[in-house]
């Protein structure tokens, strides 16, 4: 028999065992909807305190305009696809500034060769390109999520050069054949769904595939129903995703009442809905197309890139660093290009059967805008139809530096021409042309003057 001493300590154990699962008082409760509705968040100081350290703000050098006539970095260095309309200034501050965001150990040469910082030698820097481009998409396109405040390199990797949440697409599910059937991806505790036993690949179906996320059937009876339990169990797997990496409960978006009904929920509901939105649209048409960039080494065990979720930006919190915007001491990674203004608006890009115009800011070669649209435009066309070729043409003022003009000219093919191998297309299917001259110009002021061409080729 035990005795009295320890019948107490094991009373004792227990005790503290069922404790360990409560939160320690105080606890700050916060009404997020009507009064009897349940709409409350829970949170406790203590890990709030640990989340703002970990979601504070960098110092950084203030962004300072420079003048006028400082010349452009895409025409001081090599090599310079994206963000070459910036002043040299400007463009080595921001340079200095990404290092201690993604590889402040390692300093520039993760991305350059030391011998030759104009190289695309290093697929880390054919990567960061494309991730710069990435960043004033979601900056300039995606407001419906992001707003003004905006997000920029450091937002996801936090002084690291692979961000601390990235998801790769998980390994079939092992189960035995027959007559035992399939689990439907369940009873797998993963921590992707808070090791819960709900279908433990939250991310492929959602943020990458376009399945739908849902909850009530819309009819009683079993045939044609995919509003199923089953169904319900998938997107609750999300959900959990979700909550987890912005750090909230149900009620930060819902309603309990009536989880599904969209009157009763908080704004944040339409903010979450455009997330997703993003995610997938980030996880289709800028890191998918990187697969074959990457060695091996950092593919995930089914041979897929590092993609992005909820958890990549947010990191626990409900807005990532608690909605400090870094911004505003970098507005060229907002997506509008300073140069863009000086030659008026920009024409709509022209998208045909038989190619594509794509039209450039005024000494720009980055991609953006209608332009970024329109290259979204060209590569579905071209993977819809493999047999066909295109020739790449960059088109230049008439007046100016005869050879400044046909460099820009290159550079702007050349970024198309690096898109479309980016998307994976190959790169046998498409060529680049000399630059050339536009008809009648007279100014650089001219977007015929700013565009590049991609024909079929008949």
């Amino acid at each position: 028999m035990m005795s009295g001493k320890t019948l107490i300590y094991a009373a004792a154990t227990l005790l503290l065992s069922l404790l360990a699962g409560c939160e320690r008082p105080p606890i700050d409760a916060v009404q997020r909807g009507y009064r009897g509705t349940a709409m409350v968040e829970v949170y406790n100081p203590r890990t709030l305190a640990t989340q703002a350290s970990l979601n504070a703000v960098p110092a950084d050098t203030p962004y300072a305009p420079g003048s006028a006539d400082e010349p452009k970095a895409g025409k001081v260095y090599q090599n310079v696809k994206v963000l070459g309309d910036l002043g040299v200034g400007e463009f080595s501050r921001l340079m200095v500034s990404m290092t201690a965001w993604v590889s402040p150990e390692q300093g520039c040469t993760y991305c350059h060769a030391g011998n030759n910082f104009a190289t695309d030698d290093k697929y880390t820097k054919v990567v960061a390109r494309r991730m710069l481009e990435m960043t004033q998409h979601i900056n300039q396109d995606w407001k419906a999520h992001v707003a003004d405040t905006g997000v920029t390199c450091y937002t996801c990797h936090r002084g690291q050069p692979v961000p601390a949440q990235v998801w790769f697409t998980a390994p079939e599910q092992k189960q035995a054949r027959g007559m035992v059937g399939s689990k439907a991806g369940q009873n797998t505790p993963a921590i992707s769904v808070a090791y819960s036993s709900l279908p433990y690949d939250p991310f492929t179906p959602f943020l990458l595939q376009a399945s739908d996320i849902r909850q009530i059937g819309k009819t009683p009876l079993q045939t044609g129903n995919r509003h199923s339990i089953k169904q319900t169990e998938h997107t609750y797997g999300l959900m959990m995703h979700m909550s987890d990496s912005l750090g909230v409960n149900c009620t930060y978006c819902h309603n309990t009442r009536s989880f599904s009904t969209w009157d009763m929920s908080t704004p944040q509901r339409a903010t979450a809905w455009y997330g997703i939105r993003l995610a997938r649209d980030l996880n289709n048409d800028y890191m998918a197309p990187l697969t074959p960039i990457f060695p091996a080494n950092r593919l995930g065990e089914t041979g897929d890139v590092a993609k992005v979720n909820c958890g990549t930006c947010h990191q626990g919190a409900f807005k990532p660093l608690y909605g400090a915007s870094m911004l505003k001491d970098h507005p060229s990674l907002s997506g509008k290009s300073a140069g863009m203004a000086v030659g008026g608006a920009l024409p709509a890009t022209v998208s045909t059967a038989d190619g594509a115009t794509l039209y450039f800011g005024v000494e720009s070669s980055t991609i953006a805008g209608d332009a970024l649209s329109g290259m979204r435009a060209l590569i579905d066309s071209l993977k819809a139809n493999p047999g066909v070729a295109v020739s790449i043409s960059g088109y230049h003022s008439a007046s100016g530096d005869l050879t400044q003009n046909q460099e820009l000219a290159k550079n702007r093919a050349m970024a198309v021409r690096d898109s479309l191998k980016s998307a994976g297309v190959a790169e046998d299917r498409f060529n680049l042309q000399k630059p050339v001259s536009a008809e009648a110009n007279l100014s650089g002021g001219d977007p015929n003057a700013r565009r590049v061409e991609v024909s079929v080729k008949k």
